[in-house]
């Protein structure tokens, strides 16, 4: 069994879309720079309300990815 060292950066991802769609654009984005990336998990989840409707989405994320030897 390997062993495995894992750093967590944070990111948040917006969209006027939705929540998933925030997360999507985070990992899109954090994936042309950070290689080896494992897992997610969503810290925070905030809107923007306009006239009575939610106008847009920001999501907390922290992702893990194994570090290179």
């Amino acid at each position: 069994m390997s062993h495995h060292v894992y750093k967590k950066v944070e990111l948040v991802g917006s969209s006027s879309v939705g929540i998933e769609d925030a997360v999507n654009s985070a990992i899109t984005r954090a994936a042309k720079t950070l290689r080896n990336m494992r897992w997610f998990e969503v810290i925070d989840t905030r809107g923007q309300i306009v006239e009575g409707k939610v106008a847009h989405w920001q999501v907390t994320l922290r992702i893990g990815f194994t570090l290179e030897d």
